[in-house]
């Protein structure tokens, strides 16, 4: 046993040394804990017991044999209880071998028969006895009262680790945020993207991320053309502005680059002349209803901006045969503080990544294919102050602040001529992706995204305040590495370009990398846009993920007053989270400070990009203490995700998600018999498996690695092939926290109102029964692993 060897006092053994180890706390090897647990005593009794053995197997001895199967037993302790119930929480806290001393037959099941050989034979015997059974009960007693009285490695390894966050955080400071904010935006006044992403990499480097770099894909961008697109009047002949503003220089001076972004990316380019037909939010109930009034072929749409997926509003327009989209914003839609009235805004109708490589990265050498446009449709985004004229309506509230919405008489005809100028070409996007290696799973990673402002584009400051709340946590995190400290899992941090044009940069970024990240990838933390309104924290959060998520938002909602606990929700956002939900299944996590009357709208007004004001940010946050709790709340989600040694997932809400979106007026027998599986499966593999990995106790780290991956994979068999445009491909994130039932469900059942059979319909349900029978499937080889596991090591 090396420094840990001892012999016993015999001359007539000489040579002869008992293995056993000493059980004296400042006895113990370099690198171990200065306290025994059980195990170690348990080990020490096994050792001396053997080597017991060993010296009373000594010639002369030979008739003193013990039991066969209590010499096995004896052997190999670790193999007798070794069964499913081993990783249950042991019930005796003074260990096994005191349990079995605190027997009264424990001695007399070893006693032998006197031997036949002479008395020194005996004595001798007697001494090693003795001596034994004295060294065991001290063993025992001082790792008892060593046990009893000191906290475990665990217990003290999990301590410091909340100390250190808690250190870590408290270095993020609003007044840093602010003073970084405020770099970015005078940065954007004077370059172009090229040189912001530098700044990002410099910065970020100097902070001490290590391996920053820069990743370029060369992509189709679709840009304003050379003159603002125009809407003319044909009644008055008067042509305006997307702003609604009259189309002369002197409102091209005044309205500067807004003029120009105001336009729908990707949109097709032309010049069309039609009437204008109100279709008011475009879902199929208003569309069927105007079909049976109108002819819309090759007409022009008002379309309300909301409620439904852009994308997906458009697919019905083009398939109704209208030729043009004007699209806006009801003021009555949006917050009585937001004056847009003469703000018009950018669209993308791109659903991701680079158009001329879909599915496959822009690499060199990678095909090209010829999409300048992505719908036959002329789209063009107009101010709420257009429509009002278009409409002849001056005011869209009334004198008692009731708001009356837009809407044009189903009498009145309306000619107008649409102008769409756009142009297309190769652009360069650049992303800026960083690491902090982790000490014990490298190969895992926790992925951050940001934005940063890719040219040409004037919307707004978003990214600034993205960039700054990222950078934020950076430098807190770094300096937590200075004292020594690294993560397990490996934190990438990543700036976005493009995302402006359909999440082209993190898009690009996956496909290039998708087959490691399908493999490695275990959470994606979004900082799109933090800071959307000032009046409630939103949290949106995978269902695996949504335990942790309340668990911090009730945290930080005990010390802040802008805060609505229960507001945690698995819904559609914007962003470059897009391509880590619909294509990698990774469990994601954002937090925004948003507004009330926002949350209480329409869904998917975020798809219209409207240009803020760096005023308009430090209005919202104007001592910059939203940013600083948005920074926190993540980052604490980030450390809890990367350090914790079984992954903070819980299996059991996903399949408590899954009932719950089944529950509405169409029942199918057959989903809610398959749900009620998938959840007896889930709850089986949380107590069986989840449960007792959570206990530093029984932790077996291959068994934690096992369970891990389980976790880290389990949203995948969301992911379904066929939705409808604008639709999540990933059915456990609704279309907004006003509907609970899947959003491809909803979609199918909607087009079904436009179509004579419900083809679609039975196709949808066979992809959302696919789905929850893979889960179970899942859930169930992963119980059925670990019980192999457990029987191969019997």
């Amino acid at each position: 046993m090396g420094e840990n060897e001892a012999s016993l006092p015999n001359t007539s053994l000489q040579g002869k040394k008992m293995a056993y180890q000493k059980v004296n706390a400042d006895q113990r090897a370099p690198g171990h804990s200065q306290y025994l647990d059980n195990d170690d005593l348990q080990a020490t009794a096994l050792d001396l017991e053997w080597d017991m053995e060993k010296e009373l197997e000594e010639p002369g001895f030979d008739q003193f044999q013990l039991d066969s199967a209590e010499i096995q037993n004896l052997e190999n302790p670790e193999t007798t209880d070794l069964n499913l119930d081993s990783i249950q929480p042991a019930t005796s806290p003074k260990g096994r071998f005191q349990r079995l001393q605190e027997e009264s037959d424990y001695v007399t099941r070893y006693t032998r028969s006197a031997p036949k050989s002479n008395p020194c034979n005996f004595c001798r015997l007697l001494k090693i006895l003795c001596t034994a059974i004295i060294l065991f009960i001290s063993g025992i007693l001082i790792g008892y009262y060593a046990h009893k009285k000191c906290p475990s490695n665990a217990t003290s390894s999990a301590t410091l680790d909340l100390q250190l966050y808690q250190e870590i955080l408290e270095t993020i400071q609003a007044e840093d945020i602010k003073e970084s904010f405020r770099n970015l935006v005078q940065l954007y006044k004077s370059e172009d993207d090229t040189e912001i992403s530098k700044k990002i990499k410099t910065h970020w480097t100097a902070l001490g991320l290590e391996d920053v770099q820069f990743v370029n894909y060369s992509v189709l961008l679709n840009l304003p053309g050379p003159g603002a697109s125009s809407v003319t009047l044909s009644s008055s002949g008067q042509c305006l502005h997307p702003s609604g503003r009259p189309c002369s220089e002197e409102a091209r001076t005044h309205g500067g680059q807004d003029l120009l972004y105001s336009y729908a990316a990707y949109s097709a380019k032309g010049a069309l002349e039609a009437g204008v037909i109100d279709v008011s939010y475009g879902n199929a109930d208003d569309l069927k209803r105007i079909q049976k009034m109108k002819n819309t072929t090759n007409q022009i749409a008002l379309l309300k901006l909301g409620k439904w997926p852009l994308l997906y509003k458009l697919s019905l327009l083009e398939k109704a045969g209208f030729g043009g989209v004007l699209l806006y914003v009801d003021p009555c839609d949006l917050p009585k503080t937001a004056n847009l009235s003469y703000d018009a805004f950018m669209v993308s109708l791109n659903p991701g990544g680079d158009p001329s490589t879909p599915g496959y990265p822009s690499v060199d050498g990678s095909f090209r294919q010829n999409r300048a446009n992505l719908t036959s449709l002329l789209v063009q985004p107009v101010s709420a102050s257009l429509v009002a004229k278009l409409i002849s309506s001056p005011n869209s509230r009334t004198k008692t602040g009731v708001c009356s919405p837009l809407e044009l008489p189903n009498n009145d005809e309306r000619i107008v001529n649409m102008q769409v100028q756009t142009v297309t070409k190769f652009k360069t996007i650049t992303n800026v992706i960083g690491y902090l290696k982790g000490l014990t799973s490298p190969d895992r990673y926790i992925i951050v995204g940001s934005q940063h402002h890719t040219a040409p584009s004037s919307y707004g400051q978003e990214w600034a305040s993205s960039t700054a709340v990222i950078t934020a946590f950076i430098r807190a995190l770094m300096l937590g590495v200075k004292k020594g400290w690294r993560p397990h899992r490996t934190i990438v941090f990543c700036s976005w370009g493009g995302t402006a044009f359909g999440n082209i940069g993190s898009y690009e970024w996956g496909e290039d990398f998708k087959k490691v990240l399908q493999r490695n990838a275990v959470a994606y933390v979004s900082l799109h846009s933090p800071i959307r309104g000032n009046s409630s924290l939103h949290s949106m959060a995978s269902p695996s993920l949504r335990q942790l998520v309340i668990e911090k938002s009730h945290f930080n909602c005990s010390r802040k007053a802008k805060c609505q606990e229960s507001n945690v929700s698995s819904v559609q956002i914007p962003g470059d989270a897009d391509y880590f939900i619909n294509h990698l299944g990774v469990p994601t996590v954002e937090f925004t400070y948003e507004d009330v009357k926002t949350l209480e709208g329409p869904s998917f007004l975020s798809e219209a990009l409207f240009p803020k004001r760096t005023a308009k940010i430090e209005e919202m946050d104007p001592f910059f203490n939203l940013h600083e709790t948005i920074t926190k709340l993540t980052g604490e989600v980030i450390l809890q995700i990367a350090n914790e040694p079984v992954l903070p997932f819980n299996a059991l809400d996903v399949a408590l998600e899954v009932q719950n979106s089944l529950k509405g007026d169409q029942p199918n027998t057959q989903l809610l018999a398959l749900a009620s599986r998938l959840r007896e499966s889930a709850e089986l593999f949380q107590s069986d498996e989840m449960r007792p990995a959570n206990d530093p106790k029984e932790r077996i780290p291959i068994r934690v690695r096992m369970l891990n991956d389980i976790l880290q994979d389990m949203e995948k068999n969301f992911l379904v092939q066929q939705v409808p445009p604008g639709f999540y491909r990933n059915i456990l994130y609704h279309l907004d926290e006003k509907t609970s039932q899947f959003a491809t469900l909803l979609g199918a059942r909607e087009r079904c109102k436009l179509l004579a059979s419900n083809e679609t319909l039975q196709e949808a349900l066979s992809e959302v029964l696919n789905s929850i029978n893979s889960a179970q499937v899942y859930f169930k080889a992963g119980l059925d692993v670990f019980e192999s596991v457990l029987v191969g090591k019997n």
